[in-house]
């Protein structure tokens, strides 16, 4: 049992959050956020720990129960005359990624980081959570430290992704492995995207839905995020020259009801409850960014009218990459 957590600052200052953590959290129309990072701007309240877990369970669905892929078992499978294996875990959210590897790799030490203290006061003895702002050029960590790093969801929250990309790879040891998971923000109707439905003038079915996406990328944008960096990943990984071994993966996410096969049926639930709690969650980004309240309330009313009353089948597609980083030649 873990009570207390170290805090990552920039300057690589070190303190711990112990009991009273008001001071790692601000308010914002209304909603909880963090207070180390203005770029990411999604809650950081228990709504949010909940929608955490629902894109941990998502995942696990996507991945037939495990939580991962690539060679973890074997990355951090003791070996004799070795020293304990590392595991990062950056974004970690609710910490329900990090708890489960800690549990399933007891022999390993996991660590997971986040903006926020959202996480379990009450983990696994080789798991603790550290809070820092990822957002930055260098990061405060050892070079060639961790054996398996694991980032997902989280391009929202990072300015210069590349870089980021370059620090991980600085960080991880040679034979090491890097896991990326990230959202395309585009959405997706009937199979066809709305690059598509633009492309072609054709009605999506879902104009509400399309327009707060439409709306939430620009805000993005307008916040120095690249919306492109989900489909890209598995190039940015390779230009990096650091790994190899790369393998990149698309999983398509229904969003309701609509599937007929009983484990694309439960994707699809846990989805629609992940886009349900997302949409509110999204307001306090767009009144920051100038709208006006019942500009930003109409806009989330009616995308929630298209997912509770859809008529086409609504998706998303998340981008799944992981790579090796590549042996030192002497």
């Amino acid at each position: 049992m873990r009570l207390n957590y170290p805090v990552i600052f920039p300057l690589n200052q070190l303190t711990y959050v112990g009991e009273d953590d008001s001071q790692f959290f601000c308010q914002i129309h209304g909603r909880r956020f963090n207070a180390l990072s203005s770029r990411y701007m999604l809650p950081a309240d228990e709504e949010e720990v909940r929608r955490s877990e629902l894109q941990h369970k998502t995942i696990q669905f996507l991945f037939n129960g495990k939580n991962y892929v690539g060679p973890i078992a074997d990355i951090l499978k003791p070996k004799d005359g070795q020293e304990r294996c590392r595991v990062l875990d950056l974004g970690t959210g609710g910490g329900f990624w990090a708890i489960d590897l800690a549990d399933e790799f007891p022999s390993a030490e996991v660590i997971g980081v986040d903006l926020a203290p959202i996480q379990p006061r009450e983990v696994p003895a080789n798991c603790t959570f550290e809070l820092c702002d990822l957002d930055q050029f260098y990061l405060p960590y050892p070079s060639e430290h961790f054996d398996v790093i694991h980032a997902r969801f989280m391009h929202t929250g990072i300015e210069n992704y590349p870089r980021f990309l370059h620090e991980l790879a600085r960080m991880l040891r040679p034979g090491g492995l890097v896991i990326l998971i990230e959202p395309d923000t585009e959405p997706i109707a009937d199979e066809k995207s709305a690059s598509h439905y633009t492309r072609t003038g054709q009605p999506s079915g879902m104009r509400g839905w399309f327009t707060l996406w439409e709306t939430y990328r620009k805000c993005l944008r307008d916040k120095g995020v690249d919306v492109n960096i989900p489909p890209e990943l598995s190039n940015l990984v390779a230009s990096t020259g650091a790994f190899d071994r790369i393998v990149s993966q698309e999983g398509n996410i229904p969003i309701g009801f609509w599937p007929k096969d009983p484990v694309a049926l439960s994707i699809g639930q846990l989805a629609w409850m992940n886009y349900d709690i997302m949409l509110p969650a999204m307001k306090p980004l767009f009144l920051s960014a100038g709208m006006r309240d019942w500009e930003a309330k109409k806009l989330i009313e009616e995308a929630h009218q298209d997912l509770y009353y859809p008529l086409v089948r609504a998706s998303s597609r998340l981008h799944i990459v992981h790579a090796i980083k590549k042996a030192k030649h002497p």
